[in-house]
């Protein structure tokens, strides 16, 4: 039978906290990429790898959040510990890939469109391995259509996230970045969570794993941590409100640096030429005798 699916079993409650959790990971992991264009060498790359680690344990915290919130009608629900591991792992490591091609190549052209398609994969990937790792007394199904809509919106939000951030404009666009990081993930969740069909067996056999209370709660120490962390690095920035100021153009890793602009000589000033004068034009004229 068709089970009776609510993902808002506490109401408003589990939806706000998920998506501010979101926005936050989004604001760290992006204020890392924003600010990693103002440096080079190692610390461009520790900036990133934050930022990648922020921004991942964002989205994966923002998805079990939501969760807590989801129960079906005549099954209890369990989670695989090793598969929820992996769902963390994976966020991660996509979004330090979608971050990095973005921190070393820009948030222009073709590599803002990979940077953001792979970001918003790694957020659909996180979210759709979470779900497998539930077990429960019945089926999960899928309607290709919404499932598919739920890729778009966490690969176009993430893109569009990605471009705001690497702006280089100031804390406000920090803001709407994360805004919309915020949103790609949330939407990207519930989205994919209208999609969802549960069959329920009715046979009561006890699903394996471990509840999402026993399970969640201890896992989401490590993230959040993580996150309190990233905050505190982000906060000591003291380029947090201003900006980055952009590295010159010579000091960018594989940019020369243009020539400087000679500037114009000055005018030699014109000399006089002076004409020679014989000793006879020195004489002075007599009128002739007559």
């Amino acid at each position: 039978m068709q089970g009776t699916v609510d993902g808002f079993s506490y109401g408003l409650v589990t939806p706000l906290v998920a998506y501010l959790t979101a926005c936050l990971g989004g604001a760290l992991g992006l204020r890392c990429t924003t600010r990693c264009m103002a440096v080079t060498g190692a610390w461009r790359a520790g900036l990133l790898a934050l930022g990648a680690a922020a921004l991942g344990s964002g989205i994966w915290t923002m998805h079990f959040i939501a969760m807590t919130g989801f129960t079906v009608k005549g099954t209890t629900l369990h989670h695989d510990r090793a598969m929820t591991f992996a769902s963390l792992a994976l966020a991660i490591a996509m979004a330090g890939v979608g971050i990095f091609i973005v921190g070393y190549r820009g948030a222009t052209g073709a590599a803002l469109f990979t940077g953001g398609t792979i970001t918003g994969l790694g957020i659909a990937s996180m979210h759709y391995l979470g779900m497998a790792s539930i077990s429960l007394d019945g089926e999960l199904e899928y309607n290709t259509l919404t499932v598919a809509a739920s890729v778009v919106i966490a690969m176009a939000a993430a893109t569009a996230a990605l471009w705001a951030a690497g702006q280089v404009k100031g804390f406000l666009w920090s803001v709407g970045a994360s805004l919309v990081m915020g949103l790609a993930v949330t939407g990207a969740h519930y989205t994919g969570m209208a999609a969802l069909t549960v069959h329920v067996h009715g046979t009561s056999a006890p699903a394996t794993g471990e509840s999402a209370g026993a399970l969640l709660a201890p896992m989401l120490i490590g993230p959040l941590a993580l996150l309190v962390l990233a905050g505190v690095v982000v906060i000591l920035d003291p380029m947090m409100i201003s900006g980055p100021k952009a590295v010159p153009a010579g000091r960018r890793p594989g940019v020369p640096a243009h020539p400087a602009a000679h500037s114009a000589p000055h005018p030699t000033p014109t000399r006089r030429r002076l004409r020679y004068r014989g000793p006879m034009e020195h004489r002075t004229r007599t009128p002739q005798q007559r």
